[in-house]
């Protein structure tokens, strides 16, 4: 998964800067643009727990999570966003550009897939067949944060930590799939804010 996730996705979200409309007021590091709505259950010393609301998304299923693959996927959904959909409705960009890892078991393949949220609920349906609409239900997310220019190695050991944390602290969690979170351009050089996820059951 070498300069995969949050490296490349520090890429990704540089390429397109809009205002955000949303009336919920995001955390620092949406740097003004839409997220999904989210509430701080608990802080723990190494994690966040967090309750998100019901979300909307773009999404498109990618090869690999190699940096090549999630350009591909992201132009997909950048397009999407700029009108080519059946309403030729252009979409503000928002934050962050997310990367769902499905880890393989036994004999199946990783899955992977990026995806982008959509804060108006009324989504046109995507004129490519490979994007999909879906619907992320509300539910607990546990978090681990970090900055820096994030690389492959410290997404995967901020996984670890965190599912380590997680059992430490007695908590359940889906134990095969991850999702990196990306927030930040290439240019922006401090107050950088990155992250991983991992599930409740």
């Amino acid at each position: 998964m070498a300069r995969t996730l949050l490296s490349a996705l520090c890429l990704l979200v540089g390429l397109v800067c809009f205002p955000s409309t949303e009336c919920w007021e995001a955390p620092w590091f949406c740097h003004g643009r839409e997220c999904p709505v989210y509430t701080v259950v608990q802080q723990y010393e190494g994690f966040e727990e967090r309750n998100y609301e019901v979300s909307h998304w773009i999404t498109t299923d990618v090869a690999s999570a190699i940096k090549s693959d999630l350009k591909d996927g992201f132009w997909k959904l950048y397009y999407f966003n700029q009108g080519q959909n059946s309403e030729n409705k252009e979409i503000a960009m928002t934050r962050p550009v997310l990367v769902s890892v499905k880890e393989a078991d036994g004999m199946g393949e990783q899955k992977v897939s990026i995806s982008v949220f959509q804060s108006d609920t009324d989504i046109p349906e995507p004129n490519d067949n490979t994007i999909r609409k879906i619907v992320i239900p509300g539910g607990t997310v546990y978090v681990r944060s970090f900055g820096g220019f994030a690389s492959d190695e410290d997404a995967l050991e901020n996984v670890q930590q965190l599912r380590e944390d997680l059992r430490a602290a007695g908590k359940e969690f889906v134990e095969n799939r991850f999702d990196a979170a990306g927030y930040d351009a290439p240019w922006d050089l401090i107050n950088r804010h990155n992250e991983v996820w991992v599930r409740a059951p």
